[in-house]
């Protein structure tokens, strides 16, 4: 019985891995065709289109970021050329925004990036009017919005955005005070400090872009 009891158990373990894993290619595809940018409600559509409702099938952010990744690789490789063009408008308008000590982070950094994904930027002064004069002495036109980010598991804080277009692209800039440079804020996918990357590191990942780039179309031919 012992033995029974372990193979249903094992089994369980097994369907309920399989549906995860359904749940998150289907919110992927729905991520990925449907323009939903909110892994929740992606997750959550999913689960009503395939009929599944048990907590312990529901996968994680992560898991579906990972399944959107792989979906945007198979299905849309119009992607790939989007987001090598925003990491390198991302890099020059780091270097335009250098005394903000910008970093880049969301989908352009992490490589969920399509053909409607914005820039995303944080930029970091003491002075939450040095952002928006910054660009009015430059002459660039912006909208100012607000976000809320999860700084710890207990703190909450608005940030000023400021939203505007150049190269026929959307920017998206949270401006955050300096002693946020230290410690990032909490990913709204998994909750811990969200992944941010200096312009060195762009540049970087542009480079070894590059170098796989090559390396692709010499295996091809």
């Amino acid at each position: 019985m012992p033995h029974a009891r372990q193979h249903a158990h094992q089994h369980a373990q097994t369907r309920t891995r399989e549906r995860r894993h359904r749940l998150a290619t289907e919110a992927a595809r729905l991520m990925a065709e449907g323009g939903i940018r909110d892994y929740h409600q992606a997750k959550l559509k999913a689960a009503e289109r395939l009929g599944i409702f048990d907590d312990a099938s529901l996968p994680r952010n992560r898991e579906i970021e990972d399944a959107l990744r792989e979906y945007q690789r198979l299905f849309q490789r119009e992607n790939i050329p989007a987001l090598r063009e925003r990491r390198e408008a991302a890099l020059r308008a780091m270097e335009f925004f250098t005394a903000f000590q910008p970093r880049l982070v969301g989908a352009v950094l992490d490589g969920t990036a399509d053909t409607r994904s914005p820039v995303m930027l944080q930029l970091f002064a003491d002075d939450p009017d040095a952002a928006p004069r910054f660009l009015d002495q430059h002459g660039i036109p912006s909208e100012s919005r607000s976000r809320r980010l999860r700084l710890d598991r207990e703190r909450v804080g608005e940030f000023p955005v400021l939203v505007f277009s150049a190269e026929e692209l959307a920017f998206d800039l949270t401006v955050l005070p300096l002693d946020l440079l230290r410690q990032a804020p909490l990913s709204n996918i998994d909750e811990k400090p969200m992944k941010r990357a200096t312009v060195a590191q762009v540049r970087q990942l542009l480079a070894e872009e590059e170098i796989s780039g090559y390396e692709g179309a010499g295996e091809s031919r």
